[in-house]
């Protein structure tokens, strides 16, 4: 009978132990993270259609996936968007003439360094913009990412590192060269439901400077649904005598996260 009392009461130590040890690994996890060994993917979708005295479609979409290992943080990212708008040609024709196509892939592995939200990084991404000043333009970067701020409920990650560029503007001319690049970006969690992000790179060559930065508020419909609204920009200095030198995008999308 002793033993069994001694046994149960060891059992109830073990039961209580390991839930206060997955309480503290829960909190102890920032609003930004994820868990090692998973991934964190979300989609998103927006679409405008116009009718009547102006007929057109527009379409954007991305996909943004992270992996989360014991020594590795991965980050893959897929976006599109293109826009088509009705006209009427010299004929008196209307025909649906597309006006703006533009996709985007990029790869990102960083590796764990002793101390936290310390990493080595190597980044590799392509465009292919059919409008654009420059129609493609490919990057692979290396460089060294830490974490500048944390606190509860914001964080400021900062990247710099050397790289190397490959692009074709629209003219038809092949530029390629070294780079230095630096990249921030900063999360606030405004509420249970609302998150603030900046996000901002920059590129700089011998020839040109290229830039992307983006302005988002999402606000969760559900568990694994959420609106966002987002602004941004694109900049090259250098671009064509026809070509201006900044793109902009305002959407309105929803976001599936899982």
């Amino acid at each position: 009978m002793k033993s069994t009392h001694s046994l149960a009461l060891a059992l109830a130590m073990a039961i209580t132990c390991g839930s206060a040890a997955a309480a503290d690994t829960k909190q102890s996890m920032l609003f930004d993270e994820i868990p090692i060994g998973s991934w964190s993917t979300s989609a998103e979708l927006g679409a405008i259609t116009t009718s009547g005295n102006t007929v057109g479609t527009s379409v954007t979409g991305k996909i943004d996936a992270r992996q989360e290992l014991d020594d590795w943080s991965n980050q893959y990212i897929f976006s599109g968007y293109f826009k088509e708008d009705e006209t009427t040609n010299d004929d008196g024709e209307k025909v649906r003439e597309r006006s703006a196509e533009r996709f985007s892939a990029s790869a990102k592995a960083a590796y764990k360094l002793m101390a936290d939200h310390e990493k080595l990084f190597v980044l590799a991404s392509h465009v292919n913009d059919k409008f654009g000043a420059y129609t493609k333009y490919s990057t692979l970067a290396v460089g060294h990412g830490s974490r500048w701020y944390q606190s509860t409920d914001k964080s400021v990650d900062v990247e710099f590192g050397p790289g190397y560029f490959s692009g074709t503007n629209d003219a038809g001319e092949s530029e390629h060269g070294l780079t230095v690049r630096g990249a921030a970006a900063m999360k606030w969690k405004i509420s249970q439901s609302a998150m603030f992000t900046q996000t901002v790179s920059v590129e700089r060559g011998t020839s040109n400077t290229h830039s992307i930065a983006e302005t988002a508020l999402s606000t969760k419909i559900n568990g694994t649904m959420q609106m966002k609204a987002a602004f941004s920009a694109r900049n090259d200095t250098r671009v064509p005598d026809d070509k201006k030198n900044t793109d902009t995008q305002t959407s309105l999308t929803l976001v599936y996260s899982f």
